[in-house]
């Protein structure tokens, strides 16, 4: 089973009201603290169904509880781009793993990839363009 760090968006809303919808997709456009929670409770109550929020990109917001974890679910695969941050609750994604994979690319093909995924998304070149920096792409830390 597939839990995608990207259900954890903060919706259109909540970016909008603290002035961050220009840098979606950021790590501080994400809920760290409901994701390592969802996660530790995947991790600490196998018996208990866990539902996982989901991104819809057509949508461009999060769905709350699209995903079911099962307690017939053997494996779990935590994925995203900021789960090794060394940052306050990034950090404690870690410690819920069993195995960490970082998969490493040069930054122009992340960048290439990023604008293809969010062209199709709806969104345009310009804007996309205009809200990329550093913070957007990761870098591993331990």
């Amino acid at each position: 089973m597939i839990a995608p760090m990207d259900g954890f968006h903060l919706s259109n809303a909540v970016l909008d009201a603290r002035g961050l919808r220009a840098v979606k997709g950021a790590p501080q456009t994400f809920d760290a603290e409901g994701f390592v929670t969802l996660l530790r409770k995947a991790r600490e109550e196998p018996e208990t169904t866990v539902l996982w929020p989901e991104f819809v990109r057509e949508l461009d917001e999060p769905t709350p509880e699209a995903i079911a974890i099962t307690p017939a679910t053997k494996l779990v695969i935590a994925e995203g781009n900021y789960l090794l941050l060394d940052q306050p609750w990034w950090r404690e994604v870690r410690p819920l793993l069993d195995d960490v994979w970082y998969v490493d690319a040069p930054r122009k093909v992340l960048r290439a990839r990023l604008l293809e995924r969010e062209l199709a998304g709806g969104r345009s070149r310009k804007t996309r363009s205009v809200a990329w920096t550093g913070a957007t792409l990761p870098t591993p830390s331990s």
